[in-house]
C-alpha cells in the first residue's frame, strides 16, 4: 500500500483540514485566491493621487482592451499617459516606449496588460525604475507575484480594470452604456 501525499488546507472559515494532494477538492482549494489587495477606498486614493500612468503591454490594435483604456485615459483624465510596447512606434498618436526604463519620468502607476506569468518580470522592472504602484488589469492574476511585490514595498492592485475603477470613483460609468446612477452636485474629480 502506497502512502499518498497529504496537504493541509486552510478553509475560508479559518479551519484547516488534511486532504490527499491529488484530490479534486485539494486542487480546487489550492487554486482559490487568498491574497487580498487594496480596498475601494485605497484604490480611489491611488487614482486620485496619481499624475502619470504607464501602460505596459499597450497595443496599437483598437480591438484590444489596453487601447480602450489608453483612449479613456487620454480623453477623460489629465494623467500623463505613457505607452510601453517594444513592437510599436506610436499608440494613439503618442510615442511608444520599448520598456519602463525608457520613460521620461517614473510613473505613479504602472498599468499592466500582460499575461499572469509575465507579472514577476514586470514587477522587477517596476522595482528597477523606482515606481511604487502596479495595477494589473482585469482577468490577470498572479498571487505569488502580488505577495512578492508587497514584500518589496510596492502597492499592487490585481484583476481590476483601471478605467472601470476610475470611472466608478468619478461617477463616469455611463460611458459606453454603463450607468452608475450617481446623481451629484459635486464636481467630478480626475
Amino acid at each position: 500500500m502506497s502512502t499518498e501525499e497529504v496537504q493541509t488546507t486552510q478553509l475560508s472559515n479559518g479551519l484547516t483540514c488534511d486532504l490527499p494532494a491529488s484530490s479534486p477538492l485539494a486542487k480546487l482549494l489550492k487554486s482559490q485566491r487568498t491574497w487580498v489587495g487594496p480596498d475601494a477606498k485605497k484604490r480611489a486614493t491611488i487614482l486620485r493621487g496619481a499624475k502619470s500612468i504607464a501602460i505596459v503591454g499597450a497595443s496599437p490594435n483598437p480591438s484590444r482592451s489596453s487601447y480602450f483604456v489608453g483612449t479613456y485615459l487620454l480623453q477623460s483624465t489629465d494623467y500623463r499617459v505613457y505607452f510601453v510596447n517594444p513592437n510599436a512606434d506610436t499608440i494613439l498618436g503618442q510615442k511608444a516606449y520599448p520598456d519602463l526604463a525608457s520613460l521620461p519620468e517614473v510613473p505613479d502607476i504602472v498599468d499592466v496588460f500582460r499575461k499572469a506569468s509575465d507579472i514577476p518580470a514586470v514587477i522587477e522592472d517596476v522595482l528597477a525604475i523606482g515606481a511604487t504602484t502596479v495595477w494589473v488589469q482585469l482577468g490577470i492574476w498572479n498571487e505569488e507575484a502580488a505577495v512578492y511585490a508587497e514584500s518589496q514595498g510596492l502597492t499592487i492592485v490585481m484583476d481590476r480594470c483601471l478605467k472601470v475603477e476610475h470611472a466608478r470613483f468619478n461617477g463616469g460609468l455611463n460611458l459606453m452604456g454603463f450607468d452608475t446612477g450617481v446623481i451629484s452636485s459635486r464636481r467630478a474629480g480626475r
